[in-house]
């Protein structure tokens, strides 16, 4: 599975140096305001980038310049800047990119960016993107099969002073044409190896523009996830419940291994839980309705209680077939019965088998169920900044002997308290 393996945050709100080790599953706790939606904001920036959507996002954000660190016990920042540490999933090569814009009145300039291939100790094995505020330069093969740099000059080049060069022209960076002569070992190598490349670039493009982030759905009266549903084909039940009737549908005639372990899920939160069903309504319209052993008829999904419906939508998100490399989800915890909490801590543990997961949570009750390394505290400083600290690189096993997670976290000693 690949994964993103660490991210370097700079000059981004309360994030003004942030370095963090990224495992498959990473609790986030702290005061708000402390930066946890900020750091689920950086991914979904580096998403829109390199699809060529950061102007768009920035804007959607305010502007560059809001979002740039304004605190009083720093100097005045202009600069954001990210830079993240890949693995493709596969051999021993990383991935490490970096992006920098700086801040222009009410606008901004990409001003730093780069791709490098490392190797195994680190080092840095090829560039295939570096750039500055004057040129951009990626990685091509000569017709000889020799290494050599195509140069764009800003801002009138193939690459916008706005938009991530991941995202222009030059983001086919490593493709190799027909060389012809295939049988000439110095061609066929530079092929092999440029291909090896690009796999790697599109894996971490994928990466990021395919992430999915969640927050607290919609459960209303008139909500989508309250009402008969379109059959469709899905791969997930959508960022508010929009698609869980045909995400559910889908599971049950494709994969019945993951629909029964949805269903399974249910009983050991709600014991009383029998069985989910997929009545028609009209042609290609679905309902779904939840068989309880307490009544003689199915409930409909406009009868059941909030914290029923969004911890249903939540088993599903977990074991849909849709999930990317990335999943994040802000504040699970919300209209969730504590015992229920259990869990969805064991069900994030199995999902980041399968998908990264970044959570943020106020919830101690959650905390509770955690080990240490899955848990990052979020501690503002007196300064304003944000330090992050994962739980494993606090000496906690003589605690853990006497209290539990969610105590120490009260306790102060985790960290991730209000000032």
């Amino acid at each position: 599975m690949s994964t993103f393996e660490r991210i370097h945050i700079q000059g981004f709100r309360r994030l003004v140096d942030v370095n963090l080790p990224l495992k498959p599953l990473n609790v986030l706790i702290g005061a708000n305001g402390c930066g946890k939606t900020s750091l689920l904001d950086v991914f979904s920036l580096l998403g829109a980038s390199v699809q060529g959507e950061l102007a768009s996002a920035f804007g959607d954000f305010g502007g560059a310049s809001t979002l740039a660190s304004n605190l009083s016990s720093h100097p005045k920042i202009d600069r954001i800047g990210f830079s993240l540490l890949f693995s493709p999933g596969y051999g021993k090569r990383t991935l490490r990119y970096g992006l920098e814009v700086r801040c222009i009145f009410t606008s901004y300039q990409v001003s730093n960016e780069f791709l490098e291939v490392l190797t195994s100790s680190g080092d840095v094995e090829e560039d295939i993107i570096r750039r500055d505020l004057e040129k951009v330069s990626s990685l091509k093969y000569d017709s000889d099969g020799n290494p050599t740099r195509s140069v764009s000059t800003l801002p009138h080049g193939s690459v916008s002073p706005l938009e991530s060069a991941f995202a222009g022209p030059s983001a086919d960076l490593t493709r190799y044409e027909e060389w012809g002569d295939s049988d000439i070992p110095k061609k066929r190598d530079a092929a092999i190896q440029s291909l090896k490349y690009s796999i790697m670039t599109d894996s971490l493009g994928h990466s990021l523009w395919g992430q999915g982030k969640y927050g607290v759905i919609d459960v209303n009266g008139n909500s989508p996830i309250r009402m008969p549903q379109q059959l469709k084909t899905v791969n997930s039940p959508g960022t508010n419940g929009e698609h869980l009737a045909s995400c559910l549908y889908g599971m049950r005639e494709n994969q019945p291994d993951d629909f029964e372990a949805v269903q399974a899920a249910l009983r050991a939160g709600f014991p009383n839980f029998e069985r989910l069903g997929f009545p028609p309504v009209a042609a290609g319209l679905l309902a779904m309705t939840w068989k309880d052993k307490t009544s003689k008829e199915p409930f409909y999904m406009h009868q059941l209680s909030e914290g029923t419906l969004r911890f249903l939508w939540l088993v599903t998100l977990l074991y849909s077939p849709g999930l990317p490399a990335l999943t994040m989800i802000d504040e699970p915890e919300v209209s969730l019965h504590p015992e229920l909490l259990a869990i969805l801590a064991e069900l994030f543990r199995e999902a980041s088998q399968r998908t990264q997961l970044i959570v943020a949570t106020h919830s101690d009750r959650l905390v509770r169920h955690l080990k240490p390394d899955e848990v990052v505290a979020m501690n503002m400083l007196d300064t304003g900044a944000v330090e992050m600290v994962r739980g494993s690189e606090l000496d906690l096993d003589e605690w853990l002997k006497d209290y539990s997670m969610d105590e120490l976290w009260s306790m102060g000693i985790l960290g991730g308290r209000a000032q």
